[in-house]
């Protein structure tokens, strides 16, 4: 239902293109896990040559959202309770971390650009779900990510933000994809207060709840996740 987050594609090489097509397509569900991404198959729907689309493939397989088996080819990344939680796990103790360090880093700047990003994430909330164009939900998905990325954006490690970026597109997939088999799932009313209790918190200076909330943020679209993602059986075979 939203976008992938990725630069745009114009003017980049094929593979780039590539690159962009394919990942944007799997995170938005599109490309449904277990599928069997055939490089023929691939090419002809991006009107893209077969050499960037497997240039793609690789790349996105190391980055975890396209899985490569011996003999068989490539298929979009399974997805499955187990990693789900796993998924959120790690989420907690990375961003919890980077946002620690980056409230120690943090200064005036910073603070009021976390100000102006909340802001327009509740604006663009707001018309959730009576606007359903795809290009809101898209404006909703970026302005989600660049919240979460700017509330770590001054913990001093660019291999930090790198993961926890990555982590973060992952969470989008399975989110879009419980939207995809329930279409009447939408954004979690109680989301916006969340992140505005998250940006108080950092705004008192108060980092051990800034990180209690941020975890408990996690865990409760954790728990609103698996209500609504299929069963691992029914998403873990190939197509």
């Amino acid at each position: 239902m939203v976008s992938a987050q990725a630069a745009e594609p114009e003017g980049r090489s094929l593979s780039e293109q590539a690159y962009f097509w394919i990942r944007r397509d799997i995170l938005l569900g599109e490309l449904f896990p277990g599928d069997k991404l055939q490089i023929e198959a691939i090419s002809e729907r991006y009107k893209i040559g077969a050499v960037p689309v497997r240039e793609a493939l690789n790349r996105l397989s190391s980055e975890g959202l396209v899985e490569r088996k011996s003999h068989r080819g490539f298929y979009a990344a399974s997805i499955s309770i187990a990693d789900l939680e796993e998924l959120v796990k790690t989420r907690i103790w990375l961003e919890t971390l980077a946002l620690r360090e980056s409230m120690g880093n943090g200064d005036e700047t910073w603070e009021e650009e976390l100000v102006v990003s909340c802001h327009r994430l509740t604006r663009i909330q707001r018309r959730l779900p009576e606007d359903a164009q795809l290009e809101i939900y898209e404006q909703w998905e970026e302005r989600h990510k660049e919240f979460h990325m700017l509330l770590l954006d001054r913990c001093g490690s660019a291999w930090l933000l790198g993961f926890c970026s990555t982590l973060m597109d992952q969470a989008v997939r399975y989110r879009n994809l419980s939207m995809n088999t329930n279409p009447s799932k939408q954004r979690r009313e109680g989301a916006a207060a969340e992140h505005q209790a998250i940006l108080d918190a950092v705004l008192d200076q108060d980092d051990e709840l800034a990180c209690a909330r941020l975890a408990e943020h996690y865990r409760i679209t954790l728990e609103g996740l698996k209500a609504v993602i299929l069963p691992e059986d029914e998403t873990d075979q190939p197509g």
